[in-house]
């Protein structure tokens, strides 16, 4: 790339007073200015549910949801990265910061109506080495989600890995990668099949009693990932301010690490452009523009959910992202059964280990979940333990 042409970044170094700094910050409220959404309204979980590629009727259809034990439309768990992303950029300005993983569990479901807030805690930080970015820092943060009545929805554990962007240009960890991928038109209407074959299992009940351990799920496919596709999601869970002229005028003058000037079209545009901008991706040491963290993981919990059903209860969701997808890669999502068991609060549950595996080969996002289900033996019905016994309307 000509030099006139590249990407300009504020870049800096990690240093042990930025490391001193941030330490002084551990176990502090983080104060959160970027909130998304916040009141749960149908647009909000239609908009978010599209920019994952989820077709369930719990989430879309009135009349549907209204038939169900919840009795009206709700949001699916990840609908929270549309309210905050689970962590925030905090303070070292030039230092790219890569989201690597959360840790979830789910303890109240989400309606239409409710008006949920974020709180986001910094817990540590771990210096280390890494082939990708060299010197590195492992920054950790929690982020808990509150609705109208003050009730804990959910809480994640957030890993993020922080990384000198010359670094990681100069190392080139993933330079040699072919992109966009070489598909040939026979690969593709595979895929393609493998997408629009995606089924939820919706009111037919999964039953924990029938569940066998080494039992498969039915694989789902993401992909080719494209322009459009990260469009939707922005849509629906934009992670950070994305805003037009003035808005972003404002910020981007009262914050100048937050973004470059393009050199084709000479707009200032966010960092947050890695995931749509080739020059950007570049820029932070990568070849090619790709996915966010929160979508992909976004991609998991949708797979776990459509497996259990409308009964089911999605207990915990962990996820590492251990590759880029980038544009034009396509993932597989494959899954087992690994243990079945009564947990210490007397529930039916089950482990299932999953993992995202893109055209390379590569597993993108290797995980778990723990789901809580129906048992006919029992006569346990998770839902029963977590549907509030009154609903309204925002305080």
């Amino acid at each position: 790339m000509e030099e006139e042409k590249r990407v300009v970044t504020q870049e800096t170094e990690i240093t042990a007073k930025s490391i001193e700094e941030y330490n002084e910050t551990v176990g502090m409220e983080l104060r959160i200015s970027g909130v998304f959404n916040q009141t749960v309204s149908y647009e909000a979980v239609r908009n978010y549910v599209y920019g994952i590629g989820d077709t369930n009727p719990l989430y879309l259809d009135k009349e549907y949801a209204a038939k169900t034990r919840y009795g009206t439309l709700i949001a699916p768990p990840g609908w929270l990265y549309s309210v905050f992303p689970t962590w925030i950029a905090q303070g070292m300005g030039g230092i790219h910061g890569w989201h690597s993983g959360n840790d979830w569990e789910f303890y109240k479901p989400i309606y239409i109506n409710d008006h949920i807030t974020p709180k986001c805690t910094n817990i540590g930080l771990d210096v280390i080495k890494t082939e990708f970015a060299g010197r590195s820092i492992w920054r950790y943060q929690k982020a808990e989600y509150f609705n109208q009545r003050g009730e804990l929805v959910a809480k994640a554990n957030a890993w993020i890995l922080l990384g000198e962007r010359q670094a990681t240009r100069k190392r080139g960890k993933y330079s040699n990668i072919e992109l966009p991928h070489p598909w040939k038109k026979e690969d593709l209407k595979i895929i393609e099949e493998g997408v629009l074959a995606e089924k939820e299992r919706g009111s037919i009940v999964k039953y924990w009693d029938d569940v066998q351990v080494g039992e498969d799920l039915p694989p789902i496919i993401k992909g080719p990932l494209g322009l459009t596709d990260m469009i939707a999601y922005c849509v629906g869970a934009s992670p950070i301010l994305i805003a037009a002229h003035k808005v972003m005028l404002q910020n981007y003058h009262k914050h100048p690490a937050w973004a470059f000037r393009d050199p084709e079209t000479c707009a200032l545009e966010p960092l947050y452009a890695v995931h749509y901008n080739k020059s950007a991706a570049q820029a932070s040491g990568l070849s090619y523009p790709y996915d966010v963290g929160t979508q992909r993981q976004g991609w998991f919990i949708s797979f776990i959910t459509s497996w259990m059903g409308d009964e089911g209860w999605i207990k915990r969701n962990y996820a590492e992202y251990h590759k880029f997808v980038y544009f034009s890669d396509a993932v597989t999502f494959k899954g087992k059964v690994i243990k079945k068991y009564i947990d210490e609060n007397g529930e039916c549950c089950v482990d299932i280990v999953a993992h995202g595996i893109n055209q390379r080969n590569e597993d993108t996002i290797p995980g778990f979940s723990t789901v809580i289900l129906p048992s006919r033996e029992k006569k346990a019905w998770p839902l029963e333990k977590r549907l509030p016994t009154k609903r309204g309307n925002p305080e």
